[in-house]
């Protein structure tokens, strides 16, 4: 006899002779059911679990469906109506007409007889009436109208130059009143060395000619120390006013630069 260990005729066979109410018999009966009931337990998790993404997705696009539903009513507005561009090319509206009748003026020339095309109004003709291009019938009720001033051509502006030009390039450089030993004489005269004995070198001194020939921003570029480069600067602020540089017919601000030779006996 074949035996079906499926059926539950082996368990007879199994537990012939022993105790039955042991609960090792109980559960081998059962346990057909018990996995059944698993075998329906698991197949449900693992279809949720499978549809779990599908369900998500779908979700997402009707709610982004929705969204985009929402943000494009947001978004609607009614556009006001196209205005009309206005009509180009028209021509000006005619002026009122004046107060006081207006006259053709006609330029009296010297001709012939029969080549006369237009004659010259009669000084009746003129009386009480304005004189201008052509005919035209004025309106007593007119308002009578006066053109604003100031009608003519703006003013310029002059802008000064003050421009500090090289005296490398300049059209005509500064100068001393009598040149420039002249001027060296002055700083001769005027200019105290240090008492130092055997003290020789140059300061190199440069400053600016204004318009009015005085010298401003004057600065040390190089001295020999013991107090040159102050005194160089202290004779160059009393110097007497230069002859000042041009540039296209007008004074102009110029740099210059001068060396200033110091020289002190030795003992």
């Amino acid at each position: 006899m074949k035996l079906d260990l499926l059926k539950k005729q082996w368990l007879d066979i199994v537990f012939e002779g022993r105790n039955k109410s042991y609960g090792a018999y109980d559960l081998r009966m059962k346990d057909g059911n018990t996995n059944m009931k698993a075998f329906i337990i698991g197949a449900v998790i693992f279809s949720v679990a499978v549809a779990t993404p599908k369900i998500a997705e779908f979700i997402s696009s009707a709610t982004a469906d929705d969204s985009a539903t929402m943000d494009t009513k947001i978004r609607t507005v009614k556009l006001p109506p196209k205005e009309e561009k206005p009509k180009e090319n028209l021509p000006p509206p005619p002026p009122p007409p004046p107060k006081v009748d207006q006259v053709k003026f006609v330029k009296p020339v010297v001709a012939r007889t029969e080549e006369i095309t237009e004659e010259p109004p009669k000084m009746d003709d003129l009386k009480d009436k304005n004189l201008g291009k052509e005919d035209i019938k004025g309106d007593p009720n007119a308002v009578l109208t006066v053109e604003p001033p100031g009608n003519g051509p703006a003013q310029q502006e002059v802008v000064e130059d003050n421009t500090i030009y090289s005296s490398a390039g300049i059209e005509q450089k500064p100068d001393f009143p009598g040149g420039i030993a002249k001027f060296y004489s002055f700083i001769q005269k005027n200019y105290v060395a240090p008492d130092e004995p055997g003290l020789k070198g140059q300061v190199f001194v440069s400053f600016v000619v204004e318009k009015d020939g005085s010298l401003t921003d004057i600065k040390i570029l190089r001295d020999i120390g013991y107090g040159t480069g102050k005194e160089a600067e202290r004779v160059l602020r009393k110097c007497p006013r230069w002859t000042p540089a041009e540039q296209n017919g007008k004074k102009v601000r110029c740099s210059y630069q001068i060396p200033i030779k110091i020289e002190t006996p030795e003992e």
